[in-house]
């Protein structure tokens, strides 16, 4: 798979409005704040590839040249298991404070860094609920310090808790991606309510597209889920990651899809939608 077609552009302004997608372009930095850019991967129901769709953008943008770190705020920690590293301390000892922002970052490959997740997150949750002000603001003020970085991208727990609110509160654009199934699809409509009412206080956070996942051109339901999400989200709709057993497959040799079958469907349907987003979408 070939990476050297996309790189760099300049930064343009977002666009106001819904759901439909702006133009802004990451411009690669290795200082602080500089062109970094913040991207939530999010959705309130399980199995719609959230994390597979998380490494591999993640992955793709690295061999492009883009530095980029995947912060993993889910409990089943499948982000470090998909790329066969070791956890150690990651997000959790980070917001207890018994870790350093420098402690947690594992570098996984050229380019590709990880905060891990995992299930002392639960008690994480807890914390942040007992907090008394500012609880939306937890990772925020955990992640401020961050340097180097051109992508951060958060794989997010399939549920609407409070951790997933910090998540939001922390991005400023959101991918969500949606298997082609009846109830996957049923479930956007609800999560975007519920994104609108963060955006209440966070004007400047966007949702940048939707990407459907597990598409089967050979079953006629996927084309009908489809074409639902085209004509409810008219601007939103990235291209379809097709269906391949090879992107279930790579995480359990752990790796991410360019390096277990980079001439699959996989790849190339994640190399075109990591081109996509490092040029603004």
């Amino acid at each position: 798979m070939d990476f050297q077609g996309f790189g760099p552009c300049h930064r343009g302004q977002p666009k106001d409005g819904g759901y439909k997608l702006y133009n802004r372009c990451g411009k690669p930095s290795v200082s602080a704040g500089v062109g970094l850019r913040k991207i939530a991967f999010t959705n309130a129901k399980g199995g719609v590839a959230k994390t597979t769709t998380c490494v591999n953008i993640g992955a793709g943008l690295a061999m492009a040249g883009y530095r980029t770190l995947l912060v993993d705020c889910d409990t089943q920690g499948q982000v470090t298991k998909s790329l066969g590293v070791q956890a150690g301390e990651g997000l959790a000892e980070l917001l207890q404070g018994d870790a350093g922002l420098d402690d947690v970052q594992i570098e996984a490959r050229e380019n590709l860094f990880v905060i891990a997740g995992g299930g002392t997150l639960s008690g994480v949750k807890r914390l942040i609920s007992r907090r008394d002000m500012r609880s939306e603001s937890v990772l925020s003020e955990a992640l401020e310090d961050l340097q180097g970085y051109d992508f951060v991208l958060l794989d997010t727990a399939p549920s609407w808790d409070v951790l997933n609110v910090n998540c939001l509160f922390y991005v400023e654009e959101i991918l969500i991606p949606v298997s082609m199934e009846v109830l996957a699809l049923q479930g956007v409509g609800d999560f975007l309510g519920r994104v609108d009412e963060v955006r209440r206080y966070r004007e400047n956070l966007f949702v940048r597209g939707i990407i459907p996942t597990v598409y089967d051109g050979r079953v006629k339901k996927s084309a009908e889920i489809l074409d639902q999400l085209e004509r409810h989200f008219p601007d939103a709709v990235w291209p379809t990651v097709r269906y391949n057993s090879k992107l279930s497959e790579a995480p359990g040799f752990g790796q991410h899809i360019f390096e277990y079958a980079k001439k699959s469907h996989g790849a190339a349907d994640y190399a075109r939608l990591a081109e996509r987003l490092a040029k603004g979408g």
